[in-house]
């Protein structure tokens, strides 16, 4: 699928919670055809950072252009090159499927690839405003659906980490950890809503919905000179 539109929401939990939530939830969820993956990200930016500083404001709209890979990929590893956008809490998201090796000619010799409506939205936005790869992201993935519904998807990542250079997907996943405490990020992703069965839970153990953004919180952190 090329495009998506659905609601997120972002929740942070402690190992603890984590752990707890799984025993409840174990009875309604299997995992997803791809359970266990590395998430490697290269995200796009200006010289000055103008996207993510946008994005941290928190606009009504928002978007962003990442590479997306499922583990380490090579160079004729199939990725996802995405344009994702963000309009009063609803998702949007375009994308391509390509090899790595495409992209980087793409990016490095400007070598064109193809006509498709999705691919001269990006292709705008990279000239436009002259992206550059700015940081690597990766993050540890596992991934659930509702028994009763396969539009409803739980996922949760940990082990965030990053790097600013060395800026290739296929350089590896090593980077440097968010936080050395362990920690959870659960994403909801769904067409028709949360199923009550599942707000009930996160009722009880009172665990409530946050804005989390990856690439936003590392931003701040190297900003504030405490992420080096």
């Amino acid at each position: 699928m090329n495009f998506f539109r659905r609601v997120e929401q972002k929740y942070v939990l402690s190992e603890k919670e984590y752990l707890k939530l799984l025993d409840l939830i174990n009875n309604h969820i299997e995992k997803d055809k791809y359970f266990e993956s590395t998430v490697c990200n290269l995200y796009f930016d200006t010289d000055n950072d103008d996207l993510i500083i946008k994005s941290l404001e928190k606009p009504k709209f928002k978007q962003k252009i990442r590479l997306r890979s499922y583990n380490v990929p090579n160079l004729d590893s199939k990725v996802f090159l995405e344009l994702k956008g963000k309009y009063k809490g609803v998702v949007f998201k375009r994308r391509i499927k390509l090899k790595l090796n495409e992209f980087y000619d793409y990016l490095y010799n400007d070598n064109k690839l193809n006509d498709s409506q999705v691919m001269q939205e990006i292709d705008y936005m990279f000239k436009s405003y002259d992206l550059k790869p700015k940081l690597f992201l990766a993050y540890d993935r596992h991934s659930y659906y509702d028994k009763d519904d396969n539009t409803f998807r739980i996922t949760f990542d940990t082990n965030l980490r990053s790097r600013v250079d060395n800026l290739k997907l296929d350089y590896g996943d090593e980077g440097k950890l968010y936080s050395d405490c362990k920690f959870y990020i659960m994403e909801l992703k769904s067409l028709k809503g949360i199923p009550l069965w599942f707000s009930n839970i996160l009722s009880d153990l009172k665990i409530y919905s946050r804005s989390f953004s990856k690439y936003g919180n590392i931003y701040r952190k190297m900003k504030e000179d405490v992420y080096v």
